[in-house]
């Protein structure tokens, strides 16, 4: 008998008279068709068998196991040994190439072999360079460190030039300077750690000194054209502002001065009284002032005052004030003290006495006394004559001389 495999051979019955050797069908093998072809593997549950499908590139063998799984070559993987492996690209007949990331990535296309999460603050096709705002250290690790340069100073990139080891800002930003943009540019002063442009009201010339303002506190350097101040926005001494305002000027005498009129009063007056002042420009030095005063209200006459500043002008005018109020304050309490002692004198007591030939009358004219009893003062016992002429008048309470 054949003996043939049902499932494997062509036919139950039938095979070769000498060896008995049954047909087999297309991946089965052996003396009966009993077992799987080389490429084929037994399918579990249907207990037929499959071909393994190997990728001839990707696998090391055409055989795979009970599974299906066939021997991948190195960077291949899947279940066929038709895909590359991670950190492989680029699958061919002849197998899978590793990923170029320079050790930055573990991960890159499998057709392209572009890198994927590059780490450690690089990019790039290959991980090759370093994100916007590092530099790629001398270190042999080549690290990505970031760049010491402040987003508000600068672009916030840099590089180390070629011969050095310390990074440059690539670019500062307009009023910073110094390797790292980290110092004020000439015309800028600090300002709460940013440069802030020097104000200086265009009296200054950045020409004739290396900084037009101090770089600490922005005072400027070296004003020019007779200004002063800190921010020369004043004149020097013995110079004023032209009447537009813009150029100090050396004062000098001039005829025409400048009429301003004011308006005085004084307590309870029936009317003001309105004079005329004229400010006259002298050459002299700011602390010499000259002043006339009016000689009368009705003829018009004017009071010459040297040209003095502002802020001596309103000291003058304030020492008047104060002067003035002292005076008003002194004269009110005259008043008051005056008509104090008179109140005082009014209230005094006071007796009139009357004399008359066997009879001795007398009045009191004082308020505090309202129940004052006189009856005894008339008393031979409670009256007597002082040896210097003088009535004394005596109570049990009081003693009166008249």
């Amino acid at each position: 008998l054949c003996n043939c495999s049902a499932v494997g051979s062509a036919s139950a019955t039938e095979c070769n008279g000498t060896t008995g050797q049954c047909p087999c069908l297309e991946g089965y093998a052996g003396l009966r068709c009993e077992t799987c072809a080389q490429g084929f593997y037994l399918e579990q549950r249907s207990q037929r068998c499959r071909p393994c499908g190997c990728s001839p590139a990707g696998s090391s063998s055409a055989q795979c196991d009970d599974s299906g799984k066939c021997q991948c070559k190195v960077g291949v993987t899947d279940l066929k040994c038709d895909r590359c492996s991670d950190g492989y690209y680029r699958f061919n007949e002849t197998t899978c190439e590793p990923c170029q990331c320079n050790n930055h990535s573990k991960t890159c296309d499998s057709l392209t072999g572009t890198c994927l999460h590059c780490q450690e603050n690089t990019e790039g096709n290959h991980c090759e360079l370093c994100k916007e705002g590092f530099y790629r250290s001398a270190h042999p690790a080549h690290a990505c460190h970031r760049c010491p340069c402040s987003t508000v100073a600068s672009t916030g990139t840099c590089r180390i030039q070629p011969g050095e080891t310390a990074p440059r800002c690539d670019e500062c930003k307009t009023g910073y300077t110094g390797p790292n943009c980290n110092q004020c540019d000439s015309g800028y002063y600090n300002s709460d750690s940013i440069c802030v442009r020097c104000k200086c009201n265009g009296n200054v010339d950045p020409a004739q000194s290396p900084s037009v303002c101090k770089p600490d506190s922005g005072e400027c350097i070296g004003c020019l054209y007779h200004t002063a101040g800190f921010h020369c926005e004043e004149c020097e001494d013995g110079y004023v502002r032209d009447p537009e305002g813009t150029n100090c000027t050396r004062r000098e005498a001039t005829l025409g001065p400048e009429i301003r009129e004011f308006t005085t009063s004084a307590p309870n007056a029936s009317k003001a009284t309105s004079f005329s002042m004229a400010v006259i420009n002298s050459t002299l030095s700011p602390t010499t002032i000259q002043t006339i005063f009016p000689m009368s209200s009705s003829d018009n006459s004017t009071s010459a005052f040297a040209d003095v500043s502002w802020t001596q002008f309103n000291i003058i005018i304030l020492t008047v004030i104060i002067i003035v109020v002292v005076l008003l304050m002194g004269f009110v309490g005259a008043v008051y003290m005056y008509r104090e002692y008179q109140n005082r004198k009014l209230n005094a007591p006071f007796w009139t006495i009357e004399l008359k030939e066997d009879n001795i009358s007398f009045s009191s004219y004082h308020d505090s006394i309202p129940n004052a009893d006189v009856s005894g003062l008339l008393e031979d016992d409670g009256n007597e004559v002082a040896p210097n002429g003088q009535l004394t008048l005596t109570t049990p309470m009081h003693n009166y001389k008249a």
